[in-house]
């Protein structure tokens, strides 16, 4: 089980002798179960990543806490590392290197026995259908298939929590349906998933439950029927939209 309860992010920018703060994230709860893909959802500058961050324990909040069974990111960094898988788009991969021989490298850091990480990439070189690019240096990959090499090496350790940060964004339609589907298999082994993305039919084919987080406040959280009910609609695209451009013709009512 994963649970974010009243996350604060807050930034301080020093500019001139002036310290600027801004609320990056303010009093965002979730909940993620086994067996469950969660949606983060929202625009650029929404807060999506930097909560991710922080139940990556890659920053710390402000005030608030993220919980793995019983671990928290404030008191048992090490713990909650070693439980999830965590994919960034900042994540850069050494092109001189082959997806193989980063597998390797990153099981052992995993402190992996030789024969788990070859099980492991021989389990997920099939399940991403990498076989044909394996040996190839990095800086000679496209991008999907770079992603995929991504995907593989925050696996490689069998995580129970998986954390995504826009997983398909700039891939091509096939590539993009091959990770989702992954990811949909990946949930029907018990793993918890949490992706975070703008891309509104990708999040409708895989999610169980949304949020919609606009300018660091979580705006909607529930099934797709729960919100769509909730707003009178029958579009989550409609919702979104109704959160990030008011005033459009997609614009819906925001009882809550």
């Amino acid at each position: 089980m994963l649970r974010v309860e009243n996350l604060f992010k807050v930034y301080k920018n020093r500019k001139k002798n002036v310290t600027e703060t801004v609320e990056a994230v303010k009093d965002v709860s979730f909940e993620c179960s086994p067996g469950e893909i969660f949606g983060l959802l929202g625009p650029n500058g929404a807060g999506k990543t930097t909560t991710l961050r922080c139940i990556s324990t890659l920053i710390k909040p402000t005030s608030g806490n993220v919980y793995i069974d019983r671990y928290n990111v404030l008191n048992d960094e090490k713990a909650i590392r070693s439980r999830i898988g965590f994919l960034t788009s900042d994540m850069k991969l050494d092109g001189f290197f082959t997806p193989d021989y980063m597998m390797d490298y990153f099981g052992a850091l995993n402190k992996m026995s030789k024969d788990d990480i070859q099980l492991r990439k021989d389990y997920l070189f099939n399940e991403l259908q990498m076989s044909d690019f394996i040996h190839k240096k990095i800086d000679k990959l496209s991008t999907g298939m770079k992603q995929k090499t991504a995907i593989a090496i925050s696996l490689i350790h069998d995580p129970e929590v998986i954390i995504f940060d826009e997983p398909t964004n700039g891939l091509d339609v096939i590539t993009s349906k091959s990770v989702t589907d992954f990811l949909k298999k990946y949930a029907q082994a018990g793993k918890t998933i949490v992706i975070s993305t703008h891309i509104m039919h990708v999040a409708e084919k895989i999610c169980d439950r949304f949020g919609i987080l606009v300018e660091g406040e979580l705006k909607e959280i529930g099934s797709l029927n729960d919100i769509l009910e909730n707003n009178s609609s029958d579009s989550l695209e409609d919702v979104f939209f109704g959160y990030i451009l008011p005033g459009s013709e997609g614009e819906v009512s925001h009882a809550q």
